[in-house]
C-alpha cells in the first residue's frame, strides 16, 4: 500500500504545491544537479537543458509536456501513487509516462522505495526527450500490455536495468542513464565510483535471467555501449528472448528440484 497520496491537478492542469513542497523539490533538484552534471550520459544533460526545470518551486506538468510533445510527441500523465500494471504499460504504449504527483517528506529524503514527482521529473522526463530511448519506452509498453503475468516478471527486470539503473560508455567512461540512479543521491555515486557492484556489458538475455531487489543498492548495473543500442532492441523480437529467458528459468527450476 502506498503511503502517500498524489495532489489533485486542477482544470487548467495544475497542481497547488505547498511552499514546504517547493523547498523539499528546491532542495531534491540542488543536490542533485551538483551530481549528475559529470555522471549523467549526454543524452540526460542535452534533455535536462531543454525541460529547464525551475529549482525555486515545483514544475507544473504542463511545462513538462510542452517540451515532450516538441521533441518526442510524449506526455506525462498524472496518476495515484501506485497504479497497476494494466494501466501502467497502456500509458507507455501511448507514449504518456506516468507521474504521482507527490513530493516524499523529508523524513525520506534521501530514499523511499515509491516513485514520488522528483524521481520520475527528475529522473525520467530528460531522457524522454531522446528520441532512441522514447522509442524504446513506447516498445516496451506495447509488449508490456500485451504479455501475461509471467511474462511481465521477465520484462520488470528489462525495464530495471535500462529505464531505471541503466548505464552506457561514452567517451571511454561509464555515464548513467537510468532515472533511478539519476534521482538518488548516494545511487549516483555508488553506480560509478564505488568498487563493490558488477558491471556487464549489456545482454538482453543476461538481463532477462537477473532478478533485482528494490531495497538495496544495485549489485549489478548493466551497461550499454551506445543510447541506440536500446533502439535496436526495439528492432528485435523481445517477446522472444523474454520466452527463451523463461524456459531457461524453468529449466533451471526443474534441475534444482531434482538435486
Amino acid at each position: 500500500m502506498a503511503q502517500y497520496v498524489s495532489k489533485p491537478v486542477n482544470e487548467q492542469g495544475l497542481i497547488d504545491w505547498s511552499e514546504d513542497e517547493d523547498r523539499i523539490w528546491h532542495d531534491l533538484v540542488a543536490r542533485q544537479l551538483d551530481l549528475v552534471k559529470d555522471r549523467a550520459c549526454k543524452e540526460y544533460l542535452r534533455g535536462l537543458e531543454l525541460l529547464n526545470l525551475p529549482i525555486d518551486r515545483a514544475p507544473q506538468l504542463i511545462e513538462i509536456n510542452d517540451v515532450l510533445k516538441r521533441e518526442t510527441g510524449w506526455q506525462v500523465e498524472p496518476v495515484p501513487a501506485l497504479i497497476d500494471f494494466d494501466r501502467f504499460f497502456a500509458l507507455l504504449a501511448a507514449r504518456k509516462f506516468p507521474v504521482a504527483t507527490f513530493l516524499r517528506s523529508r523524513e525520506e529524503f534521501d530514499y523511499l522505495q515509491e516513485p514520488d514527482f522528483f524521481h520520475e521529473i527528475f529522473g525520467h522526463c530528460a531522457m524522454l526527450t531522446d528520441p532512441d530511448f522514447a522509442q524504446f519506452t513506447q516498445h516496451y509498453g506495447q509488449l508490456g500490455y500485451q504479455a501475461d503475468s509471467k511474462e511481465r516478471v521477465y520484462l520488470a527486470r528489462l525495464y530495471w536495468f535500462t529505464v531505471e539503473f541503466g548505464l552506457v560508455e561514452q567517451n571511454g567512461d561509464l555515464k548513467i542513464y537510468g532515472g533511478g540512479i539519476l534521482s538518488s543521491p548516494g545511487e549516483t555515486l555508488y553506480a560509478l565510483d564505488d568498487e563493490r557492484p558488477l558491471r556487464q556489458a549489456f545482454n538482453v538475455d543476461n538481463v532477462l535471467r537477473t532478478p533485482y531487489r528494490i531495497d538495496i543498492m544495485q549489485p549489478t548495473y548493466f551497461v550499454l555501449d551506445d543510447i541506440r543500442q536500446l533502439y535496436e532492441l526495439k528492432q528485435q523480437n523481445l517477446s522472444q528472448d523474454v520466452a527463451r529467458a523463461m524456459e531457461s528459468g524453468y529449466f533451471l527450476h526443474f534441475l534444482n528440484q531434482r538435486t
